[in-house]
């Protein structure tokens, strides 16, 4: 029996444990089951109860006191341990029905699924086959604000590919918290990050652009006059001071991303429940949710009341 689960990743203030909730509301509305897992050791407050919580195992507070860690080396070491004791996952995770969707909501340091192995052995501790098995994509959420600021923009969307490859799992990649940006970014330059385009980098230095001019953000045209690649020495103190020697950097990182071409977005308002749901399937998509529950038998829909067959996951 298949199980199915989203793990809810992306820098901290993306707004992960704020789309949990409207997750489960939804799902609730919808008479779907789930089952809320949090993996933050530091988080506290919550709209919903976690069903399963690692504060239950280990807590950042009592790592950093007992350990004298600092914030990100005592979530590091709770990973570790979490890892070491993975009878406390498979224990609360197995009994439960392959209608049930798993919402695992996980802390913002990106590092976790960038810089060391922690998140990629727990996901594979989680849908190794014989184990847990479970049908697992990521839900990346990159706060919508970023795109006022290219750089920064760019950075979250190189960390989401960055998580992509090194998880090796279904991605579903989100901007999230849109009700910010109604109204201050076009509708058509959003969707220029969407589907990330590289020129925006080039853009965003072009004193005639919309965008604000800042010699760091500057991907400098390829027919330019080579001298000004003379300055982009990084030992050259005042190259580095006027921003030149990254135009090189920022060239390579929009290249990067183009090459690959594997990031894009979806948009989510946490607050309209339509645009959670629209998350969701592309969620259910990218498990094969629907594809695993049966139909009923058309008698035994006729003997509820409905006219024709339907899934068995309670919607």
């Amino acid at each position: 029996m298949s199980k199915f689960g989203t793990i809810i990743m992306g820098p901290a203030g993306a707004g992960k444990t704020t789309f949990c909730t409207a997750l489960i509301q939804h799902l609730q509305h919808s008479k779907r089951s789930c089952f809320y897992v949090n993996l933050d050791p530091a988080a506290e407050d919550f709209a919903y109860e976690p069903d399963l919580d690692i504060k239950e195992l280990i807590s950042l507070e009592d790592v950093m006191e007992e350990m004298e860690l600092g914030p990100n080396g005592g979530l590091i070491y709770c990973f570790e341990f979490l890892l070491a004791n993975p009878a406390f996952l498979h224990d609360a995770l197995e009994p439960l029905p392959e209608t049930t969707l798993i919402i695992i909501d996980m802390p913002g340091q990106i590092e976790l699924y960038t810089h060391i192995p922690v998140v990629p052995q727990l996901v594979k501790t989680l849908t190794t086959a014989g184990s847990l098995g479970i049908n697992l994509c990521a839900t990346y959420l990159l706060e919508s604000t970023s795109a006022l600021d290219t750089a920064r923009f760019f950075a979250g969307t190189l960390s989401a590919m960055s998580a992509m490859l090194l998880l090796e799992i279904p991605h579903v990649n989100v901007l999230s918290k849109m009700d910010l940006v109604k109204g201050v970014l076009p509708k058509k330059q959003l969707k220029r990050f969407v589907d990330p385009d590289s020129t925006l980098l080039e853009e965003s230095s072009d004193p005639h652009s919309s965008f604000p001019s800042n010699p760091l953000l500057s991907v400098p045209n390829p027919q330019t006059n080579s001298s000004e690649d003379a300055t982009d020495d990084p030992s050259n103190a005042e190259s580095m001071m006027k921003g030149s020697s990254f135009k090189a950097l920022n060239r390579a990182v929009a290249q990067l991303i183009d090459d690959f071409s594997m990031v894009s977005f979806l948009q989510l308002d946490s607050t309209d429940e339509d645009s959670v749901g629209a998350i969701l399937s592309y969620i259910d998509d990218a498990v094969q949710y629907h594809e695993a529950q049966e139909p009923r038998e058309p008698n035994d829909a006729i003997d509820e009341g409905d006219g024709g067959a339907y899934y068995e996951d309670g919607s």
